[in-house]
């Protein structure tokens, strides 16, 4: 194994400086997931379990979806909850450094509620509670992305190393050219933060400025009707 003292952001951005460094691309249309924006994840002056890297991160996540949404594209924000007995945390729950994490957030309770800061369309939007690390795991996500003909996922949210990851590895399994903006995903710590930015980038996913990914759906046009239940 080839060893090196560089560190995991070190390592990151000597990738994502690399001119030879091949992109998925964005495809004909996208949608935004965004993971467990919620307060257990997004105070940290209030839990322990919150984390924040960008401290702009909801901001740049908000423009995105209002750019998302003007363009008749998906929006979809997942939370994690679970029952008061937190037997839908499954064995995930039963390891004492994550019993308390994981279980204390019940449905209702203000951990589980998304963050007021996040600009979220109750009309439009599509909010999910996910219990699992992939916002794909036992949840409606696919079908939803294929009946809106999506074939490109943005994904931001947090953890980086963790349901973000779970998440973008599940998407680029399914086929989905799958985007990070850099800006809009957060950990509690910089280690596994750009480690995982670094493996994603170099595996499953294009990690890219947030300018980026607002410049390209700036000059984006909808090539489908946004699918809509009349009432």
């Amino acid at each position: 194994m080839e060893t090196s003292t560089k560190t995991a952001r070190e390592l990151y951005e000597a990738l994502k400086a690399d001119p030879q460094r091949r992109r998925f691309g964005f495809g004909r249309k996208p949608a935004l997931v965004n993971i467990d924006l919620q307060n257990a994840y997004t105070r940290p002056s209030e839990f322990a379990t919150a984390y924040e890297t960008d401290p702009r991160q909801i901001e740049h996540v908000n423009r995105l979806a209002r750019l998302l949404r003007s363009r008749g594209c998906p929006v979809i924000w997942t939370f994690v909850a679970y029952l008061d007995s937190g037997e839908d945390c499954g064995v995930w729950g039963t390891r004492a450094d994550m019993s308390e994490r994981l279980r204390s957030i019940k449905a209702g309770d203000r951990r589980a509620q998304l963050d007021d800061r996040c600009d979220v369309d109750r009309d439009h939007d599509i909010v999910m509670n996910k219990r699992m690390a992939s916002a794909f795991f036992e949840t409606n996500l696919g079908s939803l992305l294929t009946f809106h003909q999506v074939d490109t996922l943005i994904v931001t949210g947090g953890s980086t190393s963790g349901c973000v990851r779970a998440t973008v590895v599940d998407s680029l399994s399914r086929s989905f050219r799958t985007i990070v903006p850099e800006e809009c995903v957060s950990d509690k710590h910089e280690s596994p933060h750009y480690a995982n930015l670094y493996d994603m980038m170099a595996k499953y996913a294009d990690v890219l400025p947030v300018a980026e990914v607002v410049d390209f759906l700036d000059g984006y046009e909808p090539v489908t009707e946004s699918f809509r239940v009349s009432g």
